[in-house]
């Protein structure tokens, strides 16, 4: 995928996908097969042999095209017909219309300007004395997940890989989720590319065009506020399982953890980067905001961050997360020179963590529950460490890692939690919560019993290093959507944290 820097600074990075097969010995032949199928496959796609290119076509619903280049012969594309190798052949698929004809040279030309341009960014994140690898092809999968023209990030990059087979936990994921995109941030914040960081935060203030706008959970690249979801029927699902959806229902859910995390990301902004804060006045505006908003919702129940369909609860980590909101709103009032602001939310934050420490914890369980009243346990509530709600040091905290040890892990991973949701008992590991469960091990001290957890857990990837949304607990087979941003700032977080002790 073509991305380089031009001569006049600016970034080449067109809406195009570039494949070279190069013979490497003998006389090998090899047959392509191209069938795009345009407008999710709901009208016909047309196909035709034009002077450059072979262009597809499509319709219905609406038009769409796309191009294809290449320097072999266009018919044998078309009728799949065996090819000889005897050179290095290239076929670039690009959206628009080439106006320059890419050639063999252009093309070998752009991969080694491409990689130029990746050895640069890599060389910008640190490196770390354990598992430097792992981080760097992370912050890689991330930096690739992000949108540059408006600083969105997505949660993945597919939609309707399912999370078990057969089942119909199928869901479209190529949206901006203000929950896993300020994660995102968060993690790629403390590896110094400010670029991504900045992006995203200028794509928020565009979401907030005014003060009293309640922001969404999630958004589409651009900015889409309207995320209607559609099954399409005519598609059977991967290895049959139905439904495949494009647009995501979830859009419209009250979700009140989305605030916590936003703000921590500003704050880790701002932490990180001081002196290069753009835009500071009006993500000042923002952040008064979001205080106002959680002063007025945190008492009320909602969807939770795994989007339950039925009824609200008052979930742990929403309500957490609306403490987060505010003591990251002190924090970031005192840099910028609002001391009496954060004094006068202080009582706010303090009646937040009494309320949870009143409700949250289960006696009888001995541990951080799923929500108020409730007996369930839940992977999320282990991040309350993480954001500094508890110290890893109190014994609420061990005691909740280790009630959900014993009751969420299975076969090396976690389930999420295992109370039935809309759908039944899920039946695979959500792959960022055995990652937070790792990491809270090695927060409580269990570093050799988190090692032995992290290094299987790296044995599922595939040959790439890359991970999905979940993995089958029998199979360890990669399941959901793919990859995840989830799963690789999570994986990010964990190694920071053992190259945070002695491994």
């Amino acid at each position: 995928m073509p991305r380089f820097q031009t001569e006049k600074g600016q970034y080449y990075a067109p809406p195009e996908l570039v494949r070279l097969v190069k013979p490497i010995k003998g006389n090998p032949k090899i047959k392509i097969q191209y069938n795009p199928r345009l407008e999710y496959a709901q009208g016909v796609t047309s196909h035709e042999a034009k002077n450059n290119s072979i262009v597809s076509e499509v319709n219905e619903p609406t038009h769409d095209s796309l191009f294809l280049y290449t320097n072999t012969e266009k018919n044998s594309v078309l009728n799949k017909t065996d090819v000889a190798l005897d050179q290095t052949l290239f076929f670039t698929i690009s959206y628009n219309e080439k106006l320059n004809i890419p050639t063999l040279s252009s093309c070998l030309l752009d991969f080694e300007r491409t990689k130029v341009y990746w050895l640069n960014w890599c060389s910008k994140t640190p490196t770390f004395d354990h598992y430097n690898d792992l981080i760097q092809r992370s912050a890689m999968t991330l930096k690739l997940m992000s949108y540059d023209k408006t600083g969105a990030v997505l949660a993945a990059v597919t939609t309707s890989l399912p999370e078990t087979i057969g089942e119909v936990r199928n869901w479209d994921y190529r949206f901006c989720w203000i929950r896993d995109a300020s994660m995102v941030i968060r993690v790629i914040s403390k590896l110094g590319h400010k670029r991504i960081v900045k992006n995203f935060i200028n794509y928020i203030v565009e979401l907030i065009p005014d003060k009293d706008q309640k922001l969404q959970i999630m958004y589409g690249i651009n900015g889409e506020t309207v995320l209607t979801e559609q099954i399409l029927e005519h598609f059977s699902g991967y290895e049959n399982s139905k439904p495949v959806r494009i647009g995501n229902a979830a859009y419209s859910q009250k979700q009140n953890d989305i605030y916590g995390i936003l703000m921590d990301a500003i704050h880790a902004e701002m932490k990180e980067f001081p002196s290069d804060f753009e835009r500071s006045e009006e993500i000042w505006s923002i952040v008064k905001g979001i205080v106002w908003v959680v002063k007025n919702n945190w008492q009320k129940a909602d969807k939770g961050i795994w989007e339950f369909r039925s009824e609200d609860q008052h979930f742990t980590f929403s309500k957490v997360l609306c403490w987060v909101a505010i003591d990251r709103a002190i924090k970031i009032a005192k840099l910028v020179g609002k001391d009496k602001v954060a004094l006068k939310w202080t009582p706010l934050k303090e009646a937040i963590k009494d309320d949870i420490e009143d409700h949250a914890w289960n006696e009888e369980i001995q541990a951080y529950t799923q929500s108020y009243g409730s007996k369930y346990l839940d992977a999320s509530v282990l991040l309350i460490e993480q954001y500094g709600f508890v110290s890893a040091g109190e014994e609420r905290f061990k005691k909740t890692v280790k009630a959900i040890e014993k009751e969420l892990a299975f076969n090396g991973l976690l389930y999420r939690y295992k109370n039935q949701d809309d759908f039944g008992l899920p039946s695979s590991s959500f792959t960022v919560c055995t990652f937070w469960f790792i990491n809270s091990l090695i927060k409580i001290g269990e570093v050799e019993k988190a090692k032995k957890y992290f290094e299987d857990l790296m044995s599922y990837s595939n040959h790439l290093g890359l991970f999905s949304e979940d993995i089958d607990f029998d199979s360890k087979r990669l399941l959901g959507n793919f990859p995840q941003a989830y799963s690789h700032l999570a994986l990010i977080d964990t190694v920071l944290s053992f190259n945070s002790v002695k491994v």
